[in-house]
């Protein structure tokens, strides 16, 4: 399956040696090539920058790894990203250790199996997302008061805006999900 539709995928080997070097760790760290690193390699200044504030905001966070999945899962469902919601869905399955969690959260956070902390940063990304002219100081405060430190919120804010960003690209350019995502982690089971 190509890695996207609506644009030319760039052959790896006329690559810039920095992109190839990257997608060749990628590929090996997970096993296959997930497509967004073929298909941002149309542009490479834009893959570099891309991919360079997904590891900021991966490695310098105040949130768990699976509390960054969910909020991209949510935001994803909410904008209808095909590809975000399949290749994300799969991470939250695995970084929460839940086979079920990344369906719900495409479909409605609101029914979700969800514990109230995690339902208000939730609500909030999605409150950043469809509304951003309403957000205020009391959608803060709300997460102040479920244990969010200011840079956690500064991050849910961050990975919220970032994946708005990825949902309209990948929703452009008809980003297609890797087969392999759709089956990891389903077999997971949940520690009780």
């Amino acid at each position: 399956m190509e890695p996207m539709r609506n644009f030319p995928v760039p052959d790896r080997e006329e690559l810039p040696e920095d992109l190839r070097e990257r997608i060749e760790e990628e590929t090996e760290r997970a096993g296959f090539t997930p497509n967004v690193f073929s298909a941002f390699a149309y542009k490479p200044s834009h893959f570099r920058a891309f991919f360079a504030y997904h590891d900021a905001l991966v490695e310098d966070t105040a949130l768990e790894r699976d509390e960054i999945e969910m909020i991209v899962v949510t935001v994803s469902g909410v904008n209808d990203c095909l590809y975000c919601v399949v290749a994300h869905g799969a991470l939250v399955r695995i970084y929460a250790n839940d086979p079920k969690l990344a369906d719900q959260l495409a479909t409605n956070h609101r029914s979700a199996d969800l514990s109230p902390r995690h339902r208000a940063m939730l609500d909030f990304a999605v409150k950043l997302t469809e509304s951003p002219d309403e957000v205020e100081e009391a959608d803060l405060d709300r997460l102040r008061e479920h244990g969010f430190s200011d840079e956690a919120i500064w991050d849910i804010g961050s990975v919220t805006a970032y994946y708005n960003l990825s949902n309209r690209l990948a929703t452009m350019a008809d980003m297609r999900p890797n087969e392999e995502f759709y089956e990891l982690g389903r077999t997971l089971s949940r520690e009780e």
